[in-house]
């Protein structure tokens, strides 16, 4: 085969329709699992990351003459993002116990096929 006719190939299976497999399914549940956990981890960083930045501005007093309350809102960022990742972890443990079995099934289905 040549690259034009692979080429041509790629491009005719890109518009035809795959049927849905059981290793499709096993990645769709694996997404599903982790999805929330990420999802969560993301947006309570994110906010974790901004209130340390806003306690930051505030005691270094660029956003006003409050260095106690800097102080007080960057501790609470701090933890906000050091408890993130263990917060990540336990759901994610508990969505992986909630999908075991699912997951464990049909991955032992794949391999005897």
């Amino acid at each position: 085969m040549n690259d034009q006719t692979i080429a041509v190939n790629k491009i005719k299976d890109s518009y035809c329709e795959k049927p849905f497999t059981k290793l499709d399914e096993l990645k769709s549940l694996d997404k599903k699992v982790k999805r929330p956990a990420r999802i969560f981890a993301y947006i309570f960083g994110v906010i974790g990351s901004l209130v340390l930045g806003t306690g930051m501005c505030f005691a270094m007093k660029v956003l006003g003459d409050l260095m106690a309350v800097g102080i007080v809102v960057g501790v609470v960022g701090i933890i906000m993002v050091a408890v993130n990742y263990p917060i990540y972890k336990q759901i994610l443990k508990k969505r992986k116990s909630k999908y075991c079995r699912k997951i464990l099934e049909l991955s032992e289905e794949i391999v005897e096929e």
